[in-house]
């Protein structure tokens, strides 16, 4: 399989397809995060990433184990009031979209280049705009 080529330096988030990837060890995933941390990105995550990547068959010791390699970045006041306004421009509603529109925020504010691994390219090109290369996983 081809690898995709990332940016370098920056910063490489992970949505919670990207984060539930990384824990169940998928290759293309782990293979980009390697290479991210290869050209000197650092590895994020939104702290909402790891509520929604739950699931009943969440191997839980390396749920554990794998965001203590990665910053996870917190969600204040501060940031929900920016996630929610990132919402009302893409004209995405809070009910469906509050996680990705946290998770987009996060990504914002990061050191640039910013790339985020995301199932859902369409929503967060929505609500990133061009300011963020997205890579579908």
């Amino acid at each position: 399989m081809a690898r995709r080529r990332l940016s370098h330096q920056g910063t490489l988030a992970l949505d919670s397809e990207g984060l539930s990837k990384l824990l169940a060890d998928d290759e293309q995933v782990v293979a980009l995060i390697a290479e991210a941390r290869s050209r000197g990105m650092e590895v994020v995550i939104s702290a909402l990433t790891i509520i929604e990547a739950i699931h009943a068959r969440t191997n839980k010791s390396r749920l554990n184990w794998v965001p203590s390699g990665l910053r996870v970045v917190p969600i204040g006041d501060e940031e929900a009031r920016a996630a929610s306004q990132l919402l009302m421009n893409a004209g995405l509603h809070g009910h469906k979209h509050a996680i990705d529109a946290a998770v987009a925020e996060a990504a914002l504010r990061q050191h640039r280049p910013v790339v985020m691994l995301t199932s859902d390219v369409d929503d967060m090109a929505k609500l990133c705009g061009d300011r963020i290369r997205l890579v579908a996983v």
